[in-house]
C-alpha cells in the first residue's frame, strides 16, 4: 500500500510539473512568455522589496528566472527558464536552469529567482560561463555593507546578489544547491 502510495505522489508531480512545462510555442511564443513571466516577477519584487527597484535601474543588468522544483523522498530536482538583461544595451539573453539534489520529502515548490549583477564583470561571467551553485546558500537575507540598496537579496558570488520569491513572498533564505543556469541556444537564435 505504502509503495502505492509513493508511486501515485510520483507520477502526479512529474504529471504536473510535465504538463506546466509542456506545449508547442513557437520559439518567438516562449520568448515573449519569458518576457511577461520577468516583468510580473519584477512587479512582484518592487511590491515586496521597494529598494530592489532602485539597484536592478542602477547595476549593470539582471535576469529573472521561474522554476518548479519537486521533491520525492530523497530527491528533489527542479528545472525553470529565464531572461538574462544587460542594462547597458539592453540586450536579452535567454535561459535555462536546472537542479538537482537531495532532501527528505515530498511535494511541489513553484519559485521565482532574481539575479541583479553589480559589474559588468558579473553579467559577462554569468551569460558565457553560465552560473552554478554547488553548494545550498542558506544565509538571511539582507544589505550587508551596501546599505539599503540590497536590503532582501543575498550576496552569491562578488557582485551578483539573489532575490527569491515564493507565494509567501520574498525568501529569507535561498536553496540553490546543484543548480546550474545556461543560456538556451534554441531562442536565443533569431527566427
Amino acid at each position: 500500500m505504502r509503495a502505492r502510495t509513493i508511486a501515485t505522489c510520483l507520477a502526479m508531480i512529474l504529471l504536473t510539473t510535465g504538463l506546466a512545462r509542456a506545449g508547442g510555442d513557437s520559439p518567438d511564443e516562449k520568448r515573449e512568455k519569458t518576457r511577461k513571466m520577468a516583468t510580473q516577477t519584477l512587479q512582484d519584487l518592487y511590491k515586496l522589496q521597494p529598494t530592489a527597484q532602485g539597484a536592478i535601474q542602477k547595476a549593470a543588468g539582471y535576469a529573472v528566472f521561474d522554476n518548479m522544483g519537486t521533491n520525492l523522498l530523497l530527491l528533489s530536482t527542479a528545472r525553470g527558464s529565464g531572461i538574462a538583461v544587460d542594462s547597458g544595451t539592453k540586450q536579452e539573453t535567454f535561459m535555462k536552469m536546472v537542479s538537482a539534489g537531495g532532501g527528505l520529502g515530498v511535494g511541489v515548490k513553484d519559485y521565482r529567482v532574481i539575479f541583479v549583477f553589480e559589474n559588468d564583470k558579473a553579467l559577462s561571467t554569468f551569460l558565457n560561463s553560465g552560473w552554478a551553485a554547488s553548494a545550498q546558500t542558506d544565509a538571511a537575507a539582507k544589505a550587508g555593507d551596501k546599505g539599503g540598496a540590497y536590503s532582501g537579496a543575498i550576496e552569491v558570488a562578488p557582485g551578483v546578489y539573489v532575490y527569491e520569491i515564493t507565494k509567501n513572498g520574498l525568501a529569507l533564505q535561498l536553496t540553490l544547491q546543484g543548480t546550474k543556469y545556461y543560456k538556451n541556444d534554441d531562442l536565443n537564435k533569431k527566427s
